[in-house]
């Protein structure tokens, strides 16, 4: 479903991204994971068409997307649901998800995403004329997975979806996730909780400083005494 083929990506003359190779099979979870400043929110944000690659490609279902418009990139089924949130605080819940819909033309289908995602995060609905700057981290993370999903997306591309959260709600957020792919979304996942991710996905990639170390069966990387060492505590 997406290839990323030697890609390299500058912030002026610094390269952060080294000709890194990664593939992502239609109904996979796949996961990246590596340390602060590793590249791996910088991927997805090029993944996403808001930052261009100074050298390689991304196709997306056989497509060359490496110089496609981000607003087209989400037309074509590309979603992501940013690190730190980013929700509109001022908006209500509502209003948050029908951005999130903003390319959709077809009313019956953004009401049918809007269920779905209620369906989802049932606190959601209990809050939706609520604005979203002032529910609790739990429920805005909820309700920025929610804003992802209202634009039909095939693959989603999701960073940092437990950071600050507490355990309990780690827990629900990954079991809404395992139950977004079982639906039929595939699954692009960077996340710090090294753990918990391997549990998730099926297959993962290591990142340090802009290259991909490792790459292997999630059953594996748990296994593998590197990784334990590194992100797993041993």
């Amino acid at each position: 479903m997406l290839e990323i083929k030697d890609l390299h990506v500058r912030y002026g003359n610094i390269e952060a991204i080294h000709g890194i190779d990664i593939y992502v099979k239609q109904g996979e979870i796949v996961t990246i994971l590596g340390a602060n400043g590793a590249g791996k929110s910088t991927t997805l944000l090029t993944i996403s068409g808001l930052i261009r690659p100074s050298h390689g490609s991304i196709l997306f279902e056989g497509t060359d997307i490496t110089k496609v418009p981000a607003n087209r990139i989400v037309e074509m089924g590309i979603s992501q649901v940013p690190e730190g949130r980013r929700l509109f605080g001022t908006l209500t819940v509502e209003e948050n998800l029908s951005l999130g819909a903003f390319t959709i033309r077809d009313r019956g289908t953004i009401e049918r995403n809007k269920e779905w995602a209620y369906s989802l995060f049932p606190r959601l609905k209990e809050r939706r004329n609520q604005l979203a700057g002032t529910l609790s981290g739990g429920e805005q993370q909820m309700l920025a997975i929610a804003r992802g999903l209202m634009s039909n997306p095939r693959l989603l591309l999701m960073d940092e979806p437990s950071l600050g959260l507490a355990p309990i709600l780690v827990r629900s957020i990954f079991e809404t996730i395992k139950t977004i792919s079982e639906s039929g979304v595939t699954v692009l996942l960077v996340e710090q909780n090294a753990k918990a991710a391997l549990k998730l996905a099926h297959r993962g990639y290591v990142m340090e400083v802009g290259n991909i170390v490792l790459e292997d069966e999630s059953a594996k990387l748990l296994a593998n005494p590197q990784v334990r060492k590194a992100y797993l505590g041993g």
